[in-house]
C-alpha cells in the first residue's frame, strides 16, 4: 500500500511535469512552424500544424489541471513554453522556405563579384549609384533562402566591405516563366452567327 502511494507520488512530481516540459517543446515548435507557413502563404500546411498544435496544447493543460497542487507541473510547462520557443527557432533558420530579396551596395566596380554572379544561376539586377565614398552599384537579386548562405560568402570573398541586407519576399515569379501566349483576334460571321480565328 506505501508503495503504491509513492509510486504515485513520484509519477506526480517527476513523471507528469517531465510530460508536460515535453508537450510544451513540442506544441510551441508547432506554433512557430505554423507561423512561418502562415506568412509564406502555405493555407493548406499551416492549417494542419495548428490541429497537431492545439491536441499537444490540451494534453498538457489538462494535466495542469490535474496537479493544481503541484509547483513543479508550472515550472515545467514555463520551462516547456521558453524551450519550445528556441527550438522553433532553431526550426526555423533549418526549414529555409520561401524566398528572399537580397540587396547589395558596393562601393566601387564589384565587376569580379558580379562577373561571378552572372556565371551562375543568381544574375542580379544593378543600379548606377551614387554614395558620399563616390560611385557605387546597388545589386537586387532575389534567392531561396537556403541559397542566402553561398552568396553571402561570394559577397564577403569579393566585396568584404560592402553593405547587403535581406529582406522577406511573400511572393516571386520566377523569370524563366514564359510570357502568356497573345490572344488570337477574332472575327464575327454575322450571316453564321459565330466567331473565327483570324491568322
Amino acid at each position: 500500500m506505501i508503495e503504491g502511494v509513492l509510486a504515485g507520488d513520484m509519477f506526480a512530481l517527476i513523471v507528469v511535469p517531465i510530460l508536460i516540459f515535453f508537450a510544451r517543446v513540442v506544441d510551441v515548435s508547432l506554433g512557430t512552424l505554423r507561423v512561418i507557413y502562415i506568412s509564406k502563404g502555405y493555407k493548406y500546411i499551416a492549417p494542419m500544424l495548428g490541429f497537431f498544435e492545439v491536441i499537444v496544447w490540451l494534453i498538457a493543460i489538462s494535466k495542469i489541471i490535474e496537479n493544481l497542487t503541484n509547483v513543479y507541473c508550472y515550472l515545467a510547462y514555463g520551462a516547456g513554453f521558453a524551450a519550445g520557443t528556441y527550438v522553433g527557432m532553431l526550426l526555423e533558420e533549418k526549414v529555409s522556405i520561401g524566398k528572399v530579396s537580397l540587396r547589395v551596395v558596393t562601393r566601387k566596380e564589384a565587376s569580379e563579384l558580379i562577373g561571378h554572379l552572372n556565371d551562375t544561376k543568381y544574375r542580379p539586377a544593378i543600379v548606377e549609384a551614387e554614395s558620399a565614398r563616390g560611385p557605387s552599384k546597388v545589386l537586387f537579386m532575389t534567392l531561396r533562402r537556403h541559397e542566402v548562405p553561398e552568396v553571402i560568402g561570394l559577397i564577403k570573398q569579393y566585396e568584404p566591405k560592402a553593405f547587403y541586407s535581406v529582406e522577406e519576399v511573400r511572393f516571386a515569379i520566377d523569370e524563366d516563366v514564359p510570357p502568356p501566349a497573345p490572344k488570337q483576334k477574332r472575327k464575327y460571321l454575322p450571316r453564321l452567327g459565330f466567331f473565327i480565328k483570324e491568322k
